[in-house]
């Protein structure tokens, strides 16, 4: 049962990542970058949906809690696909999915400035490395030349703090009801958040466009099964081995832009990513062992 359980991990890593390319090829055709986040979001939310009418018991709908951390996570997941397609936008798709990934250093960061995490010479030597690995991936001594605009390395660090923020709404829901319900909650703030940005007509024009199929396939990819798959994986997938796979997502998201997409990295681009992949996961794989350390 591990073993599918992280193959499910997997899938749903290697789903997000390719909707980061989906997202990129339905903005090059001219759609908005909210609209995007909302059609994937949408079609989210008819998947959880249906999941929770298969599984109606204990659902915890009628706890006041659950519904708090909900909404915390609706918003966070919300501003996670804007800002990441925002990213994608102004910077490309294996930038943004990589920035997004170094979300956890920065919720490092916040930890120490409010004494909630202990420094330790590992932690600030992997924030060191992620922060180089910014510095090559991005090239902000010379964005125009990497092809990567300011807004576009702001916009992917807050899709990261985004996700940050959904994650620890996820968290505190989960003991006051069912993955499904948390869900569907998050997924229809997210609805009700992006439905105005988006603009109703645009969401209309899109439902009947020739790129409706991309939409459908960016949904169901990017929210709808991935989202399923990852919180039933989850269940038996141990957290220093959620947080190797979870590379699957930035790797994919690269490799379509690189080989799909067209889109150009430079050797100092490659390393920087390198970098901060490696970086996050060491990280990740520390504080799991930490955590361990100190339960015993």
């Amino acid at each position: 049962m591990t073993r599918i359980s992280t193959i499910l991990v997997i899938l749903a890593a290697l789903c997000w990542g390719l909707s980061g390319g989906i997202g990129s090829m339905l903005m090059e055709e001219g759609w908005g970058v909210f609209l995007v986040a909302f059609y994937r979001g949408a079609i989210g939310l008819l998947f959880v949906l249906a999941w929770l009418c298969c599984r109606p018991l204990n659902h915890g709908l009628g706890d006041r809690r659950l519904w708090g951390w909900s909404v915390v996570a609706g918003l966070g997941v919300a501003g996670n696909f804007a800002f990441y397609f925002l990213s994608i936008s102004h910077g490309g798709v294996a930038v943004a999915a990589t920035l997004m990934y170094s979300a956890p250093v920065f919720v490092y960061l916040l930890s120490f400035a409010l004494r909630l995490e202990r420094p330790s010479t590992v932690k600030w030597a992997a924030i060191m490395v992620v922060m180089l690995g910014i510095v090559l991936l991005t090239r902000i001594h010379n964005v125009d030349d990497a092809g990567v605009t300011v807004l576009g390395v702001v916009a992917g660090l807050l899709s990261g703090l985004c996700y940050a923020v959904f994650i620890f709404g996820f968290k505190y829901a989960a003991p006051h009801g069912s993955p499904q319900a948390i869900l569907s909650i998050a997924f229809s703030v997210l609805v009700v958040v992006l439905v105005w940005p988006a603009q109703t007509g645009e969401v209309m024009a899109a439902a009947r466009s020739a790129e409706w199929p991309l939409f459908a396939c960016l949904g169901v990819l990017g929210a709808g099964l991935s989202f399923v798959l990852y919180v039933i994986g989850l269940n038996y997938t141990a957290p220093a081995v959620a947080s190797i796979v979870a590379m699957v997502e930035p790797v994919t998201a690269s490799l379509f832009g690189v080989v799909v997409l067209q889109e150009a990295l430079v050797a100092s681009q490659v390393l920087g990513m390198g970098l901060i992949l490696v970086a996050v996961t060491g990280l990740s794989l520390y504080s799991a062992s930490d955590a361990l350390r100190r339960h015993w």
